[in-house]
């Protein structure tokens, strides 16, 4: 133990930390002022009335309406500060709350990729990026120098590396090897490019099954060892030719937004040090590593055990959903925060809620619109979570208006990768007052359907 904590305060060259705190700071300005121009914002956070949040952010329905263009304006703004290192941690922390807080007040519109960078907004704001070709740096010629701690690298070569393993093992499901869920995506993908760039041979090209079987499996193994192949030399170049051929196809073809240029940066942490040094700053003298005992402060300690009981929820969270009852791909409970991406697609009809009315005895529909916009409903549909956050809301509102009612049921009908549709929701369950299992299962859920087992 002794030596791996000697080793993460080792002293390195600092050349992968700025390169990277560039490309990170330039792709943070291009994704939020990106979602203005490209109507993500008004449509996520300006048009809805309310948002479904993760649940304890209900407070942050405050700031929906036309003040989110200002927000995406100022975390544009913030990724400027951040590429020239300028007042830079409080950029850093800035965007780190920013984006965390965008992030958790909606689910509508719910992506691994934003959970990533809010993850690693994070560790822009602990490492030392501005300490050489920075603004900060010019400003205060103290605090310049071209060495850090090995940690600061480390960290994100073993966060990496969890993404994509995560990533590469969840697809190990028959939707996904049987080429269920890829095929509709690459159709729907095709379509796109047939009929609005008039691209009719690479849509066709896309729609070819042996085209899509190979990536089914390329991406399996991709995951599983680009980053194995990114930290030995033999196999480097081969790795970044597959990074940049698998990522910019991904970019074109799936139109991901900046993920796949997000994920290409990240090779500049598994190249040498040297090398980084030589492309990026050749008028910058290099910090040559020097292996000798460091001694350590109880705060250093202290920092390297949160680092270290980090990285165990990293592990941890994405194997949840098998402590829990059923199939996640069914049920969602433990599929977010676990790496599981481009996985499936749901597909619902039927989705309707009731009340059982006190006077009469019988149940009676409720408009679910009114409750909430028409896309959210349609993603509601297919997550117990959200379904559940819906139905606080309409009781919420029965008992403002002094509604008699002795329960509340649902029923939705719902297909995975395009199978055969089953319903979610027992719907003589009566889900009034009940309350969210955070950690267990939601036993109003009907099983998982063997087809999708």
């Amino acid at each position: 133990m002794q030596k791996f904590v000697q080793l993460m305060f080792k002293k390195v060259d600092n050349s992968q930390l700025v390169i990277f705190r560039i490309f990170f700071g330039l792709l943070m300005l291009l994704e939020s002022w990106g979602a203005i121009a490209t109507g993500w914002v008004k449509e996520a956070f300006v048009i809805p009335e309310s948002t479904f949040t993760f649940m304890g952010f209900e407070w942050t329905q405050v700031l929906l309406g036309n003040f989110m263009y200002g927000y995406y304006i100022v975390m544009g703004i913030m990724g400027i500060l951040i590429m020239v290192g300028y007042r830079y941690i409080f950029a850093c922390l800035s965007f780190f709350m920013m984006w965390g807080l965008t992030y958790f007040m909606q689910k509508s519109h719910y992506n691994n990729h934003y959970y990533l960078v809010w993850l690693i907004s994070g560790f822009m704001a602990i490492i030392p990026a501005n300490r050489y070709y920075s603004i900060d740096a010019k400003q205060h010629p103290f605090i310049k120098q071209n060495w850090t701690r090995y940690w600061t690298v480390f960290i994100f070569q073993i966060q990496i590396a969890i993404v994509y393993v995560y990533a590469s093992l969840a697809k190990l499901y028959p939707g996904w090897l049987e080429n269920k869920f890829l095929s509709l995506r690459l159709k729907r993908a095709a379509n796109w490019f047939r009929n609005e760039m008039s691209w009719d041979a690479y849509a066709n090209f896309l729609e070819i099954e042996s085209v899509q079987y190979f990536q089914v499996y390329a991406g399996i193994f991709f995951d599983l060892l680009v980053v194995p192949m990114l930290l030995f030399k033999r196999t480097r170049t081969i790795a970044l030719i597959a990074t940049l051929t698998f990522h910019i196809a991904n970019s074109i073809t799936l139109q991901i937004g900046i993920f796949p240029y997000f994920a290409i940066a990240f090779a500049v942490f598994f190249y040498p040090r040297k090398r980084i040094q030589q492309l990026f700053f050749k008028s910058k003298t290099f910090y040559q590593d020097v292996n000798k005992n460091v001694d350590f402060s109880n705060f250093q300690y202290l920092g390297f055990g949160l680092i270290f009981f980090y990285f165990i929820i990293q592990l941890a969270l994405p194997v949840r959903h098998w402590f829990i009852e059923d199939n996640v791909l069914w049920t969602e409970e433990g599929h977010r925060l676990s790496w599981r991406m481009m996985l499936r697609t749901k597909s619902t009809h039927s989705f309707k809620l009731e009340y059982l009315d006190t006077e009469t005895n019988t149940r009676k529909p409720i408009n679910k619109f009114n409750y909430a916009a028409r896309r959210q409903i349609n993603v509601a549909a297919s997550k117990p979570d959200m379904i559940w956050q819906l139905i606080q809301r309409i009781q919420d509102d029965m008992d403002k208006k002094g509604i008699k009612y002795d329960g509340i049921y649902a029923q939705s009908m719902v297909s995975i990768n395009g199978g055969k549709y089953y319903p979610l929701i027992d719907h003589n369950y009566n889900l009034k007052g009940i309350d969210w299992n955070r950690f267990s299962h939601q036993e109003w859920l009907l099983p998982c359907p063997n087809e999708y087992k």
